[in-house]
């Protein structure tokens, strides 16, 4: 801001008026509780009342409904991820350094043996592993029971 507008800023001041009272230190050697007590209460709200009437609910049934194709076509388009595990192994940082193309890692699991179906890493199922037009694919052999996947979930 330059000097002319901070001039032109001032002349509608006038710079000997007083203040008002209102805005004077007060002296705080004369103030009391009483009189802080008694500002108080010309700055307070007065509350408005307010009409209260109960809320009206309806009754709920005592079984619910449910539409079981509504609530099946609710859930039909969530992504999973669906995998098969091969086998697992533990090995050292210093051994995983060490591994090249070439390199052979033995799996804890036995030729043969199922292999493990996981939906979002949770085992759904066992399956064994067939060829399907020159592409991997499973058939499942077996489906771990309800009882079993809620028990792994504890």
């Amino acid at each position: 801001m330059e000097q002319n507008e901070i001039d032109e800023l001032l002349k509608g001041i006038d710079l000997n008026e007083k203040p008002d009272a209102k805005l004077e230190p007060a002296d705080d050697e004369n103030i009391g509780w009483d009189d802080v007590q008694e500002e108080l209460t010309q700055y307070q709200v007065k509350p408005q009342k307010v009409e209260v009437s109960p809320a009206n609910f309806e009754e709920m049934p005592a079984t619910p409904v449910f539409d079981s194709q509504l609530n099946l076509d609710f859930i039909l388009d969530i992504p999973l991820t669906l995998s098969v595990e091969l086998g697992r192994c533990q090995m050292l940082i210093s051994e995983l350094l060490q591994l090249g193309q070439g390199s052979i890692i033995e799996l804890v699991k036995l030729a043969g043996e199922p292999m493990d179906v996981y939906v979002n890493q949770r085992l759904i199922a066992r399956g064994e592993v067939v060829v399907v037009n020159e592409k991997f694919g499973i058939r499942l052999t077996d489906i771990v029971s309800q009882a079993e996947r809620v028990k792994k979930l504890k």
